[in-house]
């Protein structure tokens, strides 16, 4: 693995991580706080200083307005933007909108990048990507609910969906809806555009997750689709494309998931290294001294470093031969970093003692939030089994 960065790239990751210290972490204050009449002026004010130094869309290609940067590039760029609670949405590469821009570059139609695309691309829009339901689980995603029947030139979508991230002031959700149920398990959903003025569209709530209901990009919405009439030409790709273009959407998606979480982990390994140097049990005795606390800082240097490795790996195998011979990369990494996540913020919260559990920090807002990484994009069983199995059968195993 050569994972040797050109000098461009380094000088880009200085320039970046200096205005993610200055400018983006000074923020959290009234992010944490729920401040958000005082905070978004001032996000705004940041996203268009991000735009101004070219740093915007880093995982978009230049024709699109964006960086073009390749995906182990984008990788690097995610892990610094992941130090902060708001860096990916300071440079307009947030989840799910950056899945979405993807997924309309790639099937959009001139129409559909002209209207949705393009202020996506902007940041004067966001939007919402509508696919788990309540009644049925996510780990089996080709079974769902929501249906679109054909009605003339339209289709009338009706369904129940949750965990729509960023669907509280989206302009639009992109829905995975039935659009043939007699087809093969894998060719019954197509994904299809709703804005969010459409009759029939209704955003429930924001669904509480851990206490907190969150706001605007950073919240999970719950949305009923009653009857909801679009056309035929607001469908993404061709019918029954759904599970297809969703699969697509998954493997760069966790590799820029993997390093965010990265990200994090360096950002709560500096407070916990440095409360614990700072910290005295008894005068002129820091919590650094104890053995318990030096084992966590080994261990979380070594796992976050181990977990640095292995996406830029699949990244690497991603760019050069594709998503589908990196699939056992790519559920690894899922699985693997989720759980280095959580263990290097449990220590640092545990590290910090009663002041972990506070948002006087991020951690424990990262605690709470970032505890789905085991479970969204596909619960870690799932990804452990998928690549057992094609292990095992390499040395003749039927299962």
């Amino acid at each position: 693995m050569d994972f040797d960065m050109s000098p461009e790239l380094k000088m880009l990751l200085s320039t970046i991580r200096e205005f993610v210290e200055e400018e983006i972490i000074p923020l959290e204050r009234p992010f944490l706080d729920h401040d958000y009449e005082t905070l978004m002026p001032q996000l705004e004010a940041a996203r268009q200083k991000a735009k101004s130094l070219g740093l915007w869309l880093p995982q978009i290609p230049r024709e699109y307005g964006g960086m073009g940067l390749s995906l182990v590039e984008h990788g690097h760029v995610s892990e610094v933007l992941g130090r902060s609670l708001l860096g990916h949405y300071v440079f307009n590469c947030q989840a799910p909108d950056a899945g979405n821009m993807e997924i309309l570059i790639e099937h959009g139609t001139p129409e559909q990048k002209e209207r949705y695309l393009m202020p996506l691309l902007r940041g004067e829009i966001r939007s919402c990507f509508s696919m788990t339901e309540p009644e049925n689980p996510g780990s089996n995603p080709t079974w769902m609910s929501t249906v679109a029947r054909k009605d003339g030139d339209d289709y009338v979508i009706t369904g129940h969906k949750w965990f729509s991230t960023a669907g509280d002031g989206a302009t639009f959700a992109i829905v995975m809806a039935i659009t043939d149920p007699k087809a093969e398990r894998y060719r019954r959903a197509s994904q299809i555009i709703v804005p969010a003025d459409t009759p029939g569209f209704r955003l429930v709530r924001n669904t509480s997750v851990m206490g907190e209901r969150g706001f605007g990009w950073a919240s999970h919405a719950e949305i009923m689709y009653d009857d909801c009439r679009v056309p035929q030409s607001n469908r993404l790709g061709g019918e029954g494309d759904g599970f297809t273009i969703a699969q697509e959407r998954l493997g760069p998606g966790r590799i820029h998931h993997c390093m965010r979480w990265i990200g994090i982990c360096e950002r709560a390994f500096d407070l916990m290294c440095s409360y614990a140097t700072l910290r005295e049990i008894a005068p002129g005795r820091p919590l650094a001294g104890q053995q318990t606390i030096q084992n966590w800082v080994a261990e979380s240097r070594a796992e976050i470093n181990a977990a640095r490795l292995s996406v830029l790996h699949a990244a690497q195998k991603i760019d050069r031969h594709g998503q589908y011979h990196a699939r056992d990369e790519i559920s690894l990494i899922k699985f693997y970093v989720a759980g280095v996540l959580q263990r290097v913020l449990d220590r640092a919260i545990q590290v910090h003692g009663a002041m972990g559990m506070t948002d006087e920090l991020p951690l424990a807002y990262w605690y709470r939030h970032e505890r789905a990484a085991r479970i969204y994009d596909g619960a870690d069983e799932v990804h452990k089994r998928s690549v057992a199995r094609r292990v095992l059968r390499g040395y003749g195993a039927n299962v």
